[in-house]
């Protein structure tokens, strides 16, 4: 598509998701540099990768945050961004997966569906995203690419549609076997994989290919009449009519479209394009976006429509030389530099001063944006990450992003009082960027303490702390991050009446609290009447009842898995905000107290990946951690072990496990639960 052309149909809002190491950059590099959008191609392994733009991505050869491109295959415009694979980042997963319209889930052809592919699936899921399977790695020992698509059903309980099958495997893997075409493509290595040849299905493949082939037309069968009534008359059915059922299968999540190749080889990657602009959504054919009219409270929508009003929800805030920098997708209407959005959240105008589509750490200045885009934003003084920018006219608040609760914290100390400047300031900055880092003072000691996903996460921000804004800071020894909750139900009812300076202040609550199942999170809900408390002060009521859940009534750790209910109070000639405030605080306190208040733990999930004759030193270490061994599967040549250990025994844990596999053991761990502590 001509850069200066706009059609909604022709745009694909799109994002790779899998595991750490499954090849997603190494693909989004392929992809930059078959569409002409980049002049070479950047090795992950080099620290020349385009999408891993940040020094420490460069240095530790990872993903960290979420890089966004646009490119240009076959007249359509693919806005692509590339999310990180390991779980300490699965925030800039989760923000990415809430504004994109489809994605590309990567597995790797030896490791399968490893835990955090598992992870961010369903986070797809979650947000109904259709989705694509390239099962990477093909020439890899021990690739197994019917195994993986067996690993694709019984773990992320998906329905695959195989569309192509390997031309060999492992050092033999030539190409991929077509089978709507029914045609082998094999590239071509003097070219870097940007040529290759259409040749057909070479004889020993012939008979695989045929049973496969027939086995897609079944599944198609199943979920289109068309198909359906010509393959029981035993009828052909052209290839446009294949891919147009394909489509329409994958846009009602009822299939999922695999193929197959080697990213690292070139190997595979314009099939893969095809496959986006063929079967993965426009933001056309997404429902219109839902939200809530900031005045009345009434649910909205917006259809993705140049002439609607304005609406987009800014998704990730970027920090680029002390200037702000926001990330937004817009659903509805369009805007230009100049204009004046508003943010119902914060009830102010904000106004665009630029606008820039990006490519990785490059920026490209436009006029103007429209439905459909995902573009940067300056000038945005504001505006934090979730927030909806609208039309004043028209105003509507969008779901905002759902974040993650930290599990785990470290004191940082500033070596002077100029260091303790640059600190405070470039942690502030930091956190505007990272919904997943909180930032602390501790009153008693005076340290700040600053939590978030995991070690690395946390190493991540004091390497940016000290490399871009030059504080030199001390580390403490990471802490775990509890939480609290209660063990029964209990009731309370509060008055305050009291003259604070000249004013008489009343407030009279009645709460009912109740323990909630492990993970259902915080609840407040209302079974009162206008009667017993004008409705004026219900916000006011449910503001401070929120204080108290975050401030917690043991060790200042958060509430969770607990439901307060507002269930009665009184009016007074005399009451006030703060009386009500007052009140409803302390009821919740009490009631806390009076319903057996507990700590909870951080649980992980951990699996290791390691050779078999290093599986009984490991079990055993890990039930020295009072980890608990759930399943020991093999997988290929390798073990894997996955069982439930206490974040707290697990600090180190990397040292431990390369000393006791001679480095040849690796492991992920990702946040279970909270659950009781011992």
């Amino acid at each position: 598509m001509d850069k200066q052309t706009y059609n909604i149909k022709r745009i694909r809002n799109i994002g790779i998701i899998a595991h750490i190491d499954a090849g997603k950059t190494t693909i989004s590099e392929r992809i930059l540099y078959y569409t002409g959008r980049s002049h070479r191609i950047g090795e992950v392994h080099d620290g020349e990768a385009i999408m891993d733009w940040m020094p420490e991505e460069k240095e530790r050869g990872i993903t960290i945050t979420s890089a966004v491109t646009t490119c240009y295959w076959h007249n359509h415009e693919i806005h692509l961004i590339d999310t990180p694979g390991h779980v300490d980042f699965t925030i800039e997963v989760e923000r990415s997966l809430r504004v994109l319209d489809g994605a590309i889930g990567v597995f790797c052809a030896v490791g399968g569906v490893e835990p955090q592919s598992e992870h961010v699936w369903h986070q797809a899921d979650r947000y109904k995203v259709p989705k694509i399977v390239f099962i990477n790695k093909m020439d890899r020992i021990g690739a197994n690419f019917l195994g993986t698509v067996d690993q694709i059903i019984d773990k992320l309980g998906a329905n695959p549609l195989i569309l192509q099958l390997p031309l060999g495997v492992e050092h033999d893997f030539k190409g991929v076997i077509d089978l709507i075409q029914m045609k082998a493509i094999v590239w071509h290595d003097e070219t870097l994989g940007a040529t290759y040849d259409v040749i057909e299905i070479p004889e020993t493949y012939q008979k695989q290919a045929e049973k496969y082939r027939e086995k897609l037309l079944e599944k198609l069968a199943e979920t289109d009449e068309r198909v359906m009534e010509l393959y029981l008359d035993e009828r052909p059915i052209d290839e446009n009519m294949i891919k147009q059922a394909i489509r329409e299968a994958t846009l009602k999540l009822q299939l999922v479209p695999v193929l197959c190749g080697a990213a690292l080889k070139n190997r595979g990657i314009q099939p893969l394009l095809d496959a986006v602009v063929n079967y993965l959504p426009s933001p056309a054919d997404i429902l219109p976006v839902k939200g809530d009219n900031a005045y009345t409270g009434k649910t909205e929508t917006r259809p993705p429509e140049e002439k609607a009003p304005f609406c987009a929800l800014a998704f990730k805030i970027m920090m680029e030389q002390g200037r702000k920098l926001v990330l937004v997708r817009v659903y509805s209407g369009k805007a230009r530099v100049g204009d004046i959005v508003y943010n119902p959240r914060q009830r102010a105008k904000e106004r665009i001063a630029r606008i820039f589509r990006l490519h990785a750490d490059k920026k490209e200045r436009l006029e103007e944006v429209k439905a459909g885009d995902i573009v940067a934003l300056a000038g945005l003084k504001g505006v934090t990450t979730g927030d909806t920018l609208c039309d004043e006219a028209h105003p509507i608040v969008l779901e905002p992003i759902s974040f993650y609760r930290p599990v785990i914290s470290v004191a940082v100390e500033p070596k002077t009082r100029e260091d303790a400047e640059k600190a405070i300031f470039g942690l502030q900055k930091l956190a505007e960027e990272d919904p997943a880092l909180q930032i602390k003072n501790d009153e008693d000691t005076g340290q700040t303490v600053i939590s978030g996903m995991g070690e690395l996460h946390l190493d991540i921000i004091i390497h940016r702390l000290q490399r871009e804004f030059h504080a030199r800071v001390n580390i403490g020894r990471p802490q775990v991050v509890y939480r609290e909750t209660i063990t029964k139900t209990a009731e309370v009812e509060k008055v305050f009446e009291k003259e604070l300076g000249t004013t008489f202040h009343f407030g009279h609550v009645k709460l009912k609290i109740r323990p909630l199942k492990r993970g259902e999170g915080t609840k407040i809900r209302r079974s009162l009447s206008e009667a017993d408390i004008p409705p004026v002060f219900w916000p006011v009521i449910e503001e401070a009842l929120q204080n108290v859940l975050q401030q917690g009534i043991i060790a200042g750790y958060p509430l969770t898995d607990i439901e307060v209910e507002l269930c009665g109070g009184s009016a007074h000639e005399h009451a006030t905000e703060l009386g009500y405030r007052i009140a409803a605080s302390q009821a919740l306190k009490e009631a806390c107290q009076l319903a057996g208040p507990i700590l909870l733990e951080p649980v992980m999930k951990l699996e290791v990946v390691l050779p078999e004759e290093y599986m009984g030193e490991v079990i055993g270490d890990i039930n020295s951690r009072k980890g608990k061994v759930e399943s020991i599967d093999k997988r290929g040549k390798v073990t894997v072990i996955t069982a439930t250990v206490l974040l707290s025994k697990m600090f180190g844990y990397s040292t431990d496990l390369r000393s006791m596999t001679q480095g040849r053991g690796s492991f992920t761990m990702q946040f279970l639960r909270f659950d009781r502590l011992d």
